[in-house]
């Protein structure tokens, strides 16, 4: 089974890249998420804004997937911060304790104003 996942990169603001991630994010597509992340750092983002609006369903190996991402981008003096204002993926974030991890914006244009949730 194919991953079901689409992606889309903003980089039209001036100081961070968004990705837009749309779809489900579980154990079969998020080596495909992996890759992605792993490619936008080895480009130079050093803040990166992804948007899970459009995410249908996330489990732990994506949550495994964004942490890790997070883990990477900080070592390299960046960072990730996420979009996401559906109640059903910010519960996931939420029950896992990673709401005190992340900076998590309600819209794009919280993020751009670097004002969290």
């Amino acid at each position: 089974m194919p991953p079901d996942l689409r992606f889309t990169i903003d980089t039209d603001h001036a100081d961070f890249t968004v990705l837009t991630v749309e779809g489900e994010i579980d154990v079969y597509s998020a080596p495909v998420l992996r890759q992605r992340l792993v490619e936008l750092a080895d480009g130079g983002a050093s803040r990166l804004v992804i948007n899970l609006e459009p995410v249908e369903f996330l489990d732990s190996t994506g949550l495994g997937v964004l942490v890790a991402a997070l883990n990477r981008f900080r070592r390299d003096d960046g960072d990730v911060e996420l979009i996401c204002s559906q109640a059903r993926i910010l519960r996931v974030f939420e029950i896992t304790g990673l709401t005190k991890v992340f900076i998590i914006h309600p819209s794009l244009d919280a993020a751009s104003a670097g004002a969290p949730a």
